[in-house]
């Protein structure tokens, strides 16, 4: 069995928008209240993080997540991979050091450049450096645990992401393609968790109608959409999508079998 909790449905600046005054960022409803987008998964005996994103901390207090086993990343960008140093306390208090991550090797390049003190020589210890052991991955499947991860290979405008299927529910953020052969890999799923960020084009990220598309295509029995801007507001957005088409929200959880 695995639990699946939606960490973070918003986009790179989070919802509300610093120094906006639109419907949304003003609204009192908790849906349109969106940290970072993340995942938590986590089995009997295994939790795995997707991405430590700029609210990592924030999302880690919230859930109670008091182990980590694995930290899988999507790729590169600053809001999936500016968590990272709020890692340490998993290794200040976890015998089993260091923290396992696995990313593609553009990812690994630019935490390792992001982050240089946990990666070289320490110039000065103060609170720590990150204790993590990388893991670069493609697109064969491997285990954490007792959770299989299969990655999806992605495009995120002309970039190369991963998104990563567990069971029976996949997760793909950050893309505006997906090609034939990662469609095929996400056949008979229960839950697609599918990036849609707002209404008018973006080049790379699904709009919501390009979203409620591909969740046609690939024909899961439920798709919500993640990475969420602020001009969709959930109340509104919602009405509009198809019958098995939902908007994602921070903290939104699911039990599979």
């Amino acid at each position: 069995m695995l639990e699946v909790t939606i960490l973070g449905t918003g986009t790179s600046t989070g919802v509300p928008s610093v120094a906006c005054t639109c419907t949304t960022c003003l609204s009192e409803d908790p849906r349109d209240k969106r940290l970072r987008t993340s995942l938590l998964v986590q089995s009997k005996t295994t939790t795995i993080v997707v991405d430590t994103s700029a609210d990592f901390r924030q999302q880690m207090l919230t859930h109670s997540v008091m182990n980590i086993d694995a930290i899988v990343y999507t790729h590169h960008h600053y809001d999936h991979i500016s968590g990272f140093d709020d890692t340490r306390p998993y290794t200040f208090f976890n015998d089993e050091l260091p923290l396992q991550c696995y990313a593609l090797q553009q990812t690994f390049d630019c935490i390792r450049k992001t982050f240089p003190y946990a990666f070289g020589e320490v110039e000065q210890l103060g609170g720590g450096v990150p204790g993590a052991s990388f893991t670069i991955i493609d697109d064969e499947p491997f285990t954490i645990g007792d959770i299989e991860v299969q990655p999806i290979p992605l495009k995120h405008g002309n970039i190369r992401v991963n998104g990563y299927r567990f069971g029976n529910i996949a997760y793909c953020t950050d893309t505006n393609h997906i090609p034939l052969d990662s469609i095929a890999k996400l056949e008979d799923l229960d839950i697609l968790i599918l990036d849609a960020l707002r209404y008018h084009k973006h080049p790379t990220h699904f709009t919501i109608e390009e979203a409620c598309e591909m969740a046609r295509m690939i024909n899961a029995k439920k798709t919500y959409f993640t990475h969420i801007a602020h001009q969709v507001k959930h109340e509104e957005c919602e009405k509009t999508l198809p019958d098995h088409c939902f908007l994602a929200y921070d903290g939104l959880r699911f039990t599979l079998k």
